[in-house]
């Protein structure tokens, strides 16, 4: 039952990155921009001196979005992979981020059929970065855990 539930994670957040990918470019960059004033909002109410392009901060909105939708994808598949028990070291992190890596190319490939959106190569190694990151900090978290689990470096 984790398996099919693990998958059906990857596989739900895969249509989420759809979703978003199959928006036409206004209605993206739409939202985008909502997402740059609520940020710009909460910066002038902490920094109200400090100035920045809010076109640059759209530009690093839009690429973060990538980097975290990716971030997300290659934590679950990490997971889902670790549940199935068939892969294990770095072999299971490479299927990883081949599976990743192939859904951001597909992603690239999908925007090319939607109105005003276009396939980036850069956004294709922002994806590969965010779940690179993903896989490092599923990693991380899961080593935290076992050291808990065992006792190991806990004092008192």
């Amino acid at each position: 039952m984790d398996k099919i539930i693990s998958w059906t994670a990857v596989i739900l957040w895969m249509a989420v990155i759809f979703y978003f990918s199959h928006q036409p470019a206004a209605v993206s960059n739409e939202l985008s921009t909502r997402v740059t004033e609520t940020i710009a909002e909460k910066v002038e109410k902490i920094a109200p001196n400090m100035e920045f392009n809010a076109g640059s901060l759209n530009h690093t909105v839009r690429k973060n979005a990538h980097f975290f939708n990716f971030f997300v994808l290659g934590m679950l598949v990490m997971f889902a992979l670790r549940r199935c028990g068939k892969f294990q070291g770095y072999r299971r992190i490479g299927i990883v981020l081949t599976i990743c890596i192939l859904y951001a190319v597909f992603d690239e490939v999908h925007q090319l059929f939607i109105p005003g959106r276009s396939a980036e190569i850069k956004d294709v190694l922002i994806d590969g970065a965010g779940a690179s990151v993903g896989v490092i900090v599923y990693l991380v978290i899961r080593w935290i855990f076992r050291k808990r689990r065992t006792g190991y470096g806990v004092s008192g």
